[in-house]
């Protein structure tokens, strides 16, 4: 049975998360492209929103699958979080910017 060196801290940040997949992506030799890795994106976010959809009680063919909307929302985040590093994006570094814009902005409904 394969075993991990991986560890994930108690109480992880964002960035912790980020080097968490970093490191699990080296450790179980996956090298996907930007390109394969938004395609997985993609794929994820389906299983996600068909898991969401179960969840709110919408209909849907009986011989559709659906899987636990916890684990989907967690391969989302981790396939989202591969691409960030491909990407050489520190998302905490990015998020903190961006909300600082956020914060100053006006905000209204359509």
């Amino acid at each position: 049975m394969p075993t991990s060196n991986l560890h994930l801290a108690e109480s992880p940040t964002l960035a912790d998360l980020q080097q968490y997949v970093r490191d699990m992506m080296r450790e179980r030799g996956f090298d996907n492209s930007v390109e394969q890795r938004f395609m997985m994106l993609f794929e994820e976010c389906g299983e996600l929103a068909k898991a969401a959809r179960a969840k709110a009680g919408m209909k849907f063919a009986a011989d559709t699958h659906t899987a636990d909307i916890e684990e989907e929302a967690a391969d989302v985040l981790i396939i989202f979080l591969g691409l960030c590093n491909l990407l050489d994006v520190d998302l905490e570094k990015a998020f903190r910017a961006k909300e600082e814009r956020n914060k100053k902005r006006t905000w209204k409904k359509l």
